[in-house]
C-alpha cells in the first residue's frame, strides 16, 4: 500500500480517480508533442532512446502514468484499465 505522504502525490485525485485508461505506446504523431510526462514521478515518454515507450493514457489522451507509478497507485485512485 502506498503511503498518502508519497511524494508523487500531488492532488491528482481531483482529475485522475476513477479513470479509464488504457496501455499504449507512446507515438509522438498522436500525441502532437514530442514527449510527455509520467502525471505522478514525472517520468518521460517519447520516442527517444532511454526514455518510457509504453504506460498508461487517459482516454482522453491527457495524462499518462508510467508503469510503477500504475500498478502503485491503481488501486487507490481505482483506475478502470480498458483493454
Amino acid at each position: 500500500m502506498v503511503d498518502k505522504n508519497d511524494w508523487r502525490l500531488t492532488n491528482q485525485e481531483e482529475y485522475l480517480s476513477e479513470v479509464k485508461v488504457k496501455r499504449v505506446e507512446f507515438k509522438a504523431a498522436e500525441q502532437r508533442l514530442d514527449h510527455c510526462h509520467c502525471a505522478f514521478c514525472w517520468d518521460k515518454f517519447s520516442e527517444y532512446e532511454g526514455d518510457l515507450r509504453n504506460g498508461y493514457r487517459t482516454n482522453d489522451g491527457r495524462y499518462w502514468i508510467c508503469e510503477e507509478c500504475y500498478n502503485d497507485f491503481k488501486e487507490m485512485f481505482r483506475f478502470e484499465l480498458e483493454h
